[in-house]
């Protein structure tokens, strides 16, 4: 089994099956890419889709969605300011109604107590498309307005179109973005007019496979895909592929250096190379995948999803990758290009100069770092949780302006109430009750479903949708709907919602960071074959989360002024950074312990540091890079996540990986392999710190 699997592996490069590899990956993008195209048309960018499985609020939503006869959705438009509002919003009432849905009426402008603005619901059809409805909305109301009057669209239908609008560019910006990125960062590190277009060519490869596999599972095998978890997906790719790309290409061009075949290079570098890069991805994709373990609908949708893209982007660096370098031959290095028999690097490089500071105080450096993670991390405990709708966009869309000035002017939850669904027996008692409650500006009689059986009912708040008293009165009232006997009433809508995801969140950290540690752990214990190095490993990249965090929370305050962090990105990102985080260590300790079993422990270590040095580096500024592309989006939640993995992954690459992971092993000594064949291997010299220093020096 293990012949045949190494002579699969090598297939790449192969003198002959190197022709059979690339063009596989050919047949395949061409047979496959028409489905790569169809990724969108899988996508649930339901209002369930973002809400946790199971919730109150989730329950109302699919009841609406079966039982109503004529689904309907408000738009609500808001007028202000000095000049003819009544004139305008009489105008624009009659030109609405060619747009209502079918049987619906607009309503009459309703003007507040002050009498300063008016307010019109438009009713749209749900089967109609929506956005369309709502950009004709807006034409109308600005074509009409009169000067000193402002007139905003809003309500769940103006929301919803924002919303839908952030999303449909989403991809093709990120896709954009993320590959201009890249190809910079690649041109810089390889200093190569020609050779930086290799790994972008096989993420290519890597995203058409990706999209095909997910839009396949999602068809046919339930796999969820929402709009966020598919955007997010193009930039795992190109970030993992890359990473891996960069890893495969170092330890090829070192093996150059020594071989004077290419194949011979190439066979050698994936031996040595694959287990790391198949140990990292596995991580990844595995930690990802705990993901399904959470409540909330969007995060079980990304664990899943990234998980298929790394797989993917494994398979296409270890396999066309390495089929193209090897056909294209030596010269794609080109002006540096790599000759048998010449040094792989400098005598002394800044890798080199690093390590022997390290090993000069190792101790010293360790506790030194742990000290800078530590104080960063301090800023984590000073959080603000939770986002109103307002603060979720960079740049207001005109749906939250017009919520701003309903807010100022009404019962702030006039353009989005609360939905009840009941028994119609019970319809009257649990309207007294629900009446009753502290909050609640009125309850208005909803639609009876199709079979007559359930009746909803409108719940308008005193407080603005979003905010804490509104989530304590959707408590109360559901408290109170809920003992009327033979109700069975659910309550929904926007407050709801929002309430049943932050408790959800909370639920989530509680179940899915215990499982990818143990995940995590048990990769390292497998890949190092030791107990003691995969704990302190594991230890870092949590440590270095914390300063993450805390180091994104001081950012987010001092400069990129948002008030607060979303409820998902915690969990979201200390995911990411566990499964990625965890992937430089993981290219420096293999290298490092194949360095220990050669050199001995001190020499091997910093033989392993300096040999990784660059590489890491590249891989880790081109990962990090890649995720700050998030932090032009205009959604919040999309930007902190970019800034959170980013950061976190900069900080894994110059100081955890550079320094504590190194400085740890040093000062442990043999005991860090414990209690591995590398702890107990006979006759292996155990060189001091100093004594390795100087081998290295020397070498």
């Amino acid at each position: 089994m293990r012949p045949l699997f190494q002579r699969v592996a090598g297939a790449p490069a192969g003198r002959r099956s190197k022709w059979l590899v690339l063009a596989a990956w050919l047949i395949l993008a061409v047979a496959l890419g028409p489905l790569a195209g169809k990724l969108g048309d899988v996508e649930d960018s339901s209002a369930n889709a973002f809400l946790p499985r199971g919730a109150e609020s989730a329950q109302v939503n699919t009841e609406l969605e079966k039982l109503r006869t004529d689904p309907v959705m408000p738009a609500v438009v808001v007028y202000t300011g000095d000049g003819a509002r009544e004139k305008s919003a009489a105008t624009d009432t009659a030109a609405f109604q060619k747009l209502a849905a079918k049987g619906e009426e607009v309503s009459r402008p309703v003007p507040p107590d002050d009498g300063e603005a008016l307010l019109t619901v438009v009713p749209l059809d749900t089967e109609d498309e929506i956005t369309d409805k709502i950009d004709e909305l807006r034409e109308i109301a600005d074509a009409n307005a009169p000067p000193g009057v402002d007139v905003e669209v809003g309500g769940p239908a103006g929301s919803l179109t924002d919303s839908v609008a952030v999303f449909d560019s989403l991809d093709s910006t990120l896709m954009i973005a993320t590959g201009i990125v890249v190809a910079v960062l690649l041109l810089i590190t390889y200093r190569s007019p020609i050779l930086w277009l290799f790994p972008l060519l096989s993420v290519a490869f890597a995203a058409v496979l990706t999209q095909v596999g997910t839009y396949v599972l999602a068809k046919y095998a339930g796999l969820p895909v929402d709009p966020q978890s598919a955007g997010i997906l193009m930039v795992l790719v190109f970030g993992v592929g890359t990473d891996y790309a960069l890893l495969l290409i170092a330890r090829y061009r070192e093996e150059l250096h020594r071989q004077e075949d290419r194949h011979t290079a190439m066979r050698i570098a994936l031996h040595r190379s694959g287990p790391a890069i198949l140990a990292s991805a596995g991580t990844i994709a595995v930690g990802l995948a705990c993901l399904a373990f959470a409540d909330i609908n969007s995060s079980r949708s990304l664990g899943p999803v990234g998980a298929v893209g790394v797989v993917c982007a494994f398979l296409a660096m270890i396999t066309v990758l390495p089929a193209l370098l090897v056909i294209a031959g030596r010269w794609v290095f080109w002006p540096f290009v790599p000759r048998n028999g010449t040094p792989a690097r400098k005598e002394q490089t800044i890798w080199s100069r690093v390590g022997a500071a390290v090993a000069r105080r190792p101790r010293w450096s360790w506790m030194m770092s742990v000290a800078v993670t530590g104080v960063l991390a301090l800023s984590a405990f000073g959080i603000n949780m939770g986002l109103t709708q307002s603060e979720m966009f960079q740049d207001k869309p005109e749906s939250v302006v017009a919520q701003e000035k309903i807010s100022a002017h009404y019962p702030s939850g006039a353009s989005d109430p609360a939905e009840i669904v009941t028994a119609t027996g019970k319809a009257a008692e649990v309207k007294s009750a629900a009446a009753e409650v502290a909050g609640v500006a009125r309850v208005e009689h909803g639609d009876r479903t199709r079979d007559g059986e359930l009746t909803t009912l409108s719940v308008v708040l005193e407080d603005a949708p979003d905010s804490r008293q509104a989530k304590d009165t959707v408590d109360a009232l559901r408290d109170a709907v809920h003992a009327v006997d033979g109700a069975d009433a659910l309550v929904g809508g926007t407050t709801a919602e929002t309430l049943d995801t932050q408790r959800a969140a909370d639920r989530d950290l509680r179940t899915v960071i215990p499982i990818v540690l143990l995940v995590v752990l048990g990769v390292l214990i497998w890949l190092l074959r030791a107990l003691v190095a995969p704990l302190l490993l594991l230890a870092t990249v949590v440590l270095s989360f914390f300063a993450a965090l805390g180091a994104s929370n001081l950012l987010f305050e001092s400069i990129l002024g948002f008030a607060g962090v979303d409820w998902s990105i915690p969990l979201m990102g200390f995911v990411f950074l566990v499964a990625l985080g965890i992937d430089y260590n993981i290219f420096l300790m293999h290298r490092v312990k194949e360095e220990v079993a050669r050199l001995g422990h001190g020499r091997g270590v910093l033989e392993g540091l300096t040999s990784t040095g660059g590489v890491i580096t590249s891989a880790g500024v081109v990962l990090a890079a890649t995720f700050a592309v998030f932090a032009g989006l205009p959604l919040v939640t999309m930007a902190q996540m970019g800034v959170i993995v980013g950061s976190g992954v900069l900080l894994d690459t110059f100081l955890v990986r550079t320094v504590l992971v190194p400085a740890l092993a040093l000062d442990l000594g043999r005991w860090f392999w414990w209690p591995g064949k590398l702890f107990h291997a006979p006759g292996q010299r155990e060189s001091s710190p100093r004594e390795a220093e100087r081998e290295v020096e020397h070498a």
